[in-house]
């Protein structure tokens, strides 16, 4: 983000179009540092506030390895996955054999 909108005597105002388009004031845009096309995220703030803030062009490229430090959730997740097949694996298993035992004790 670029320098802060300075305090001057004039708030800028931007109007709704009827297809719901918002044009950002150019000193705003200047001061968020966003580029024609680029898009921006928007926050519903305390009610009736709205924040925007510009997302980097490429959001995966960004935020890539942006959790390295901490455990792996991915690992986490195949290790609970594996276990949960196994203990599937386990009621299959003695389902099929109390089946057949009571097919073949007529």
């Amino acid at each position: 983000m670029k320098e802060p909108i300075s305090g001057g005597k004039t708030m800028p105002i931007a109007t709704l179009s009827s297809k719901g388009q918002l044009v950002i004031p150019k000193e705003m845009r200047d001061a968020l540092g966003v580029k024609p096309r680029q898009k921006v995220f928007l926050k519903i703030v305390k009610d009736h506030l709205v924040e925007i803030a510009p997302l980097p062009d490429d959001p995966v490229k960004h935020f890539c390895g942006i959790f390295k430090k901490g455990s792996s959730l991915t690992g986490a997740l195949l290790k609970e996955r594996e276990e949960d097949k196994k203990r599937e694996e386990k009621k299959l298993n003695r389902f099929f054999r109390t089946s057949r035992v009571s097919k073949t004790g007529k």
